[in-house]
């Protein structure tokens, strides 16, 4: 047995990291502290009051533990690491876990490409970013191609020249092939020093020699070549034109500002790179009652920086952080060079931070609006069919659709919804195993029981052993089932609940001619329900959702069923030499018309592979 106050006399009296579980063993809190001892002791002290937040997670903690750090410092970085590990109820949280992309140039190669990445990897490739468009960056690299028509493909340069055809981009002109050696390493090596230029900002160069291909093309009456070239002379324009100037000290610098309310914040951020102004992006953090900016902006730029693969020389933000010399020290740490936080006064950088401020309020209210019409599609619906059915506390739906083509690889899918909204996370699929041929009913009956036995063992599981709730992916049971269909799928399921021994409300989902939801099935009658209401419109797509998911499951299965060439039905023909006798020849009937000899002489065949061939087809 845990006792709260004899573990708090044992607290040491060192930096460290402290961790609160709740009486399921779930972390709900994490914080740093100086000293562990003080601050523990804090939150168990009846003249401390931090807020409603952390009253409720007091009451909440049935143990804690803690680790030691050598530092504060440590005691930071390993506090970020366990928050975005274990997202913990009470912890202020960033919502967003975005990456950004950057531009890959693989100077390692040979034969370099240009790639798109979502992070930047110790290789021997070149990295220009991060970017906070990943649709820009596809357009740019895309841009890039077809400019300097380099290579997209995989092939292992030079090692591969000539073993293959050409593909479609050297047929439409956007790549010179150095796989069929039309480029040698040099010719290639100058296109890709041209890119580089180009990434790094220097677009005179590719401007110009686009306009005098232009003008060449146009006298020589090559008009559709010269329509080209001035369309690409369009796009390098508009990607020059989005770089614009913020200032002149050529510095990497974010710009930070926050706008909140009672349960919400967002955070704008402006990332100027090399004095331009690459982009904005906005994040949504939770946040609790009376916490106030100085805390929410702390914890934004340690959530942020620990996750984000570049840190920018400068950090300006509108209000003061905790402990400013801490982060400044752990971001320079990470960034290798000196890192600052300020709070710019005047001037030019008030006013961007200002700018940031205001984006942030106009997110945040726009998002108010947003979050009211998705309560409304979700919360709201839910309370819709509440009041149908008279029933209360209606959370977790679960709804079945069964798939197949006249009995062919039978399937059987289960959705489900909470509070209105799909949680793909628990959704499972089912190969029938006991029923043969087209019996929906039948089907039905084997999936709903493998799905409650199955939530019936793993309950029992955590009770005797004693797990955490979260453990197993059926233990959780529905606060009611939706069948995708009347009186008969209703039938089926109350019958598989009763020899159960469950007790789980069943309805169905009634369907009129045209195969529309026309009501609901619920105890025994049909409800009429509201067609132009949130509720009608939430069961129709669960039950989309339903279907939808059977049916995808059951197509891979026959895709799966449907890969197979007749060639694999030869004994001694693998993937390898089916392949290299498809290249050779082309088609099955080429194959079967070859001579033994012409089969011995493909690649990766012997003797006796080609008279395994051979005999296959010309001795039944």
């Amino acid at each position: 047995m845990f006792d709260i106050q004899e573990e708090l006399s044992k607290l040491p009296d060192q930096p460290g990291v402290y961790i609160m579980h709740d009486i399921a063993d779930t972390i709900i809190y994490i914080g740093k502290a100086r000293s562990l001892r003080k601050r523990v002791r804090q939150y168990f002290q009846p003249s401390h009051d931090e807020g409603i937040k952390k009253r409720q997670m007091v009451q909440n903690i049935a143990r804690f533990e803690y680790i030691i750090t050598d530092s504060e410092l440590e005691a930071l970085v390993l506090e970020c690491n366990l928050i975005k590990e274990h997202c913990p109820k009470y912890n202020t949280m960033l919502r967003d876990d975005k990456t950004y992309p950057y531009i890959k140039v693989t100077v390692g190669e040979a034969f370099p490409r240009v790639l798109f990445a979502r992070e930047m990897k110790k290789d021997r490739s070149r990295y220009f970013g991060p970017y906070t468009s990943a649709g820009a960056v596809k357009d740019t690299i895309d841009l890039v191609n077809k400019i300097y028509q380099l290579r997209t493909c995989n092939r292992n340069l030079p090692k591969d020249i000539k073993k293959d055809r050409p593909c479609l981009n050297y047929h439409i002109h956007q790549c010179d092939a150095p796989c069929q050696g039309n480029s040698s390493k040099e010719e290639y090596g100058e296109k890709v020093n041209k890119v580089l230029e180009f990434l790094n900002g220097n677009y005179r160069p590719v401007m110009k020699e686009l306009e005098e291909k232009m003008m060449k093309a146009s006298e020589e009456l090559q008009f559709e070549k010269a329509i080209e070239y001035r369309e690409l002379l369009g796009s390098v324009k508009q990607i020059a034109q989005k770089q614009k100037i913020t200032n002149a000290d050529g510095e990497d610098k974010d710009i930070v500002a926050m706008a909140c309310d009672d349960t919400d914040a967002v955070v704008q951020v402006f990332f100027v790179r090399s004095g331009k102004i690459i982009g904005r992006d906005h994040f949504h953090v939770r946040v609790g009652a009376e916490e106030d900016k100085k805390n929410v902006l702390t914890t934004f730029v340690k959530q942020f920086y620990s996750g984000t693969p570049f840190i920018p020389k400068e950090i300006m933000i509108q209000e003061p952080v905790e402990e400013q010399e801490v982060l400044e020290e752990w971001l320079t740490r990470k960034r290798g060079r000196k890192v600052t936080i300020r709070i710019p006064q005047k001037g030019m950088k008030e006013k961007l931070v200002e700018l940031a401020g205001k984006n942030a309020q106009l997110v945040l209210s726009q998002d108010k609006e947003k979050i009211k019409r998705e309560e409304g599609r979700t919360i709201g619906a839910v309370k819709e069919i509440e009041g149908l059915l008279g029933m209360k506390n209606l959370n977790r739906m679960e709804a079945y659709d069964i798939s197949n083509i006249n009995g062919f690889e039978t399937v059987g899918s289960m959705v489900v919804y909470e509070k209105g909204k799909p949680k793909k996370s628990d959704y499972r699929k089912f190969k029938l195993r006991t029923v043969a041929g087209p019996d929906d009913y039948a089907s039905m009956h084997e999936v709903l029981t493998r799905r409650f036995l199955h939530g019936m063992q793993e309950q029992q599981e955590i009770k005797d052993k004693e797990m955490s709730p979260e453990y197993g992916s059926f233990n959780r049971f529905p606060d009611i089932i939706l069948m995708d269909g009347g009186k008969g799928q209703v039938n089926i399921c109350e019958g598989v609940l009763q020899e159960l021994g469950l007790s789980i409300p069943v309805c169905g989902m009634v369907k009129d001619d045209n195969h529309r939801t026309r009501g609901l099935y619920y105890q025994n009658e049909e409800i009429p329900i509201d067609r132009h209401g949130e509720g009608f419109k939430l069961i129709t797509r669960i039950q989309d959702e339903a279907h939808r998911f059977a049916i995808e499951y059951h197509r891979s299965l026959r895709s799966k069923s449907q890969v197979h060439s007749v060639l694999d039905d030869i004994e001694g023909i693998g993937p390898t030499r089916r392949k290299a006798l498809m290249r050779q020849f082309q088609s099955l009937e080429r194959i079967k018309n070859a001579t033994l000899e012409e089969l011995a002489e493909t690649e990766s065949m012997n003797q006796a592979a080609a008279e395994k061939v051979y005999n296959f087809f010309h001795k039944g």
